[in-house]
Formats: structure tokens, C-alpha cells, sequence
């Protein structure tokens, strides 16, 4: 379920939102995507995040299956 952050500084964008957030999962182009798709209208405010505005995080896409390990020493 996506979360809802309260700007409540300046200077802050959108990639810093999603680094507070996520850490390095959030900092990526296809989670600034999704923000924007849950947000119309906030690319529109400029690169800077009004104070007080509301801004709806997506969630973090599922992990991804792992992969196996190779040793050079077995």
C-alpha cells in the first residue's frame, strides 16, 4: 500500500523523498515513474516539492527471484 508523505521542508525532491524512503531500492527512474503516476500534477510544481504538499510513495516493486551462486573453488 503506497504511503503519503507531508513535505515539510525545503529544498526537497522528489529523489530525495524516495532515497529517505527506500534507501538505494527507491532511487531509481522506474520508482520516480511510478511516484509521478501516483501524484498528476506534482511534475508540474517544479523540481522543488512545495512545503506541505502531500506526495503518495509507491511501494517498492517485488524482489526479484535469486540468483544462483558460483563458486571458482568447489
Amino acid at each position: 500500500m503506497p504511503q503519503t508523505i507531508t513535505v515539510t521542508g525545503k529544498g526537497v525532491t522528489l529523489a530525495l523523498l524516495l532515497w529517505r524512503a527506500y534507501g538505494r531500492a527507491g532511487a531509481t527512474s522506474a520508482m520516480r515513474a511510478a511516484a509521478l503516476r501516483l501524484n498528476p500534477g506534482l511534475a508540474g510544481q517544479g523540481p522543488e516539492i512545495p512545503l506541505l504538499t502531500r506526495v503518495r510513495l509507491p511501494d517498492l516493486p517485488a524482489p526479484t527471484s535469486a540468483r544462483p551462486v558460483v563458486s571458482l573453488f568447489d
